[in-house]
């Protein structure tokens, strides 16, 4: 297991978030929900990949991999922790391909129950696009954590913010994700077996949160280390 660099001591002040902790692991997610034992501290935060990057199960298979995924990360939660996919449709065959359906099956099927659903704009309204709609979804999840009226937030977040790279869960629905585990949840490390170069674990770092990334690509798992 290889950590990644820590803040300097030196310098820090009473303004600065603590050191923050980063450990990539080079190989298969599945296999890491499977095996590790999360506690009430960590909270998964993810984007699973498309048909196109398994196109040997095919789009039906895939299909249930995906659902069978979600249902499996919910699981290896904690019931007072929570769970938090970002993922955006794609057209397939003509017909478009709904993953906020897809994470909610997978919800249903561990017992899970939605806290919030946000729509994140990939481009300005009005735009029209092709292959990919306009909008993401961020939806969050829990077995037993329930938030009152008082907690709410918005539902639409009107940029995506800064991307590392064409997959990349942006900037600005990182910083979103991480306001709410701070502010909502006892959560302080976040996990992503599918991390792919390390947005949401640079994210964790930058407000202080311990972060765990899992990737199959040897390359891409060397740029989440330092990203």
């Amino acid at each position: 297991m290889v950590r990644g660099p820590r803040c300097r001591v030196a310098k820090r002040n009473a303004t600065m978030p603590p050191m923050a902790s980063r450990e990539v692991i080079t190989g298969d997610g599945i296999a890491f929900l499977q095996e590790r034992v999360l506690g009430p501290e960590h909270a998964i935060v993810t984007s699973l990949p498309d048909h196109s990057e398994l196109p040997t199960l095919g789009v039906a298979g895939w299909k249930a991999w995906f659902v069978d995924t979600v249902a499996l990360a919910c699981r290896a939660v904690a019931d007072d922790a929570v769970v938090v996919f970002y993922q955006t449709d794609v057209k397939h065959d003509g017909r478009w391909i709904d993953k906020g359906h897809l994470v909610h099956l997978g919800f249903d099927a561990a017992g899970a129950e939605l806290l919030w659903h946000k729509v994140v704009c990939r481009v300005a309204p009005g735009t029209t696009t092709f292959g990919r709609p306009a909008y993401a979804h961020v939806l969050c999840a829990s077995r037993a954590l329930r938030l009152l009226p008082g907690a709410a937030s918005p539902d639409v977040l009107p940029e995506l913010g800064k991307m590392s790279w064409s997959r990349a869960m942006g900037g600005a629905a990182c910083e979103a994700v991480i306001d709410f585990l701070l502010a909502h949840t006892a959560c302080r490390v976040v996990v992503d077996p599918f991390c792919g170069q390390g947005s949401i674990l640079a994210a964790a770092n930058a407000r202080g949160l311990d972060a765990i990334g899992v990737e199959l690509s040897r390359r891409r798992a060397a740029r989440a280390r330092t990203l």
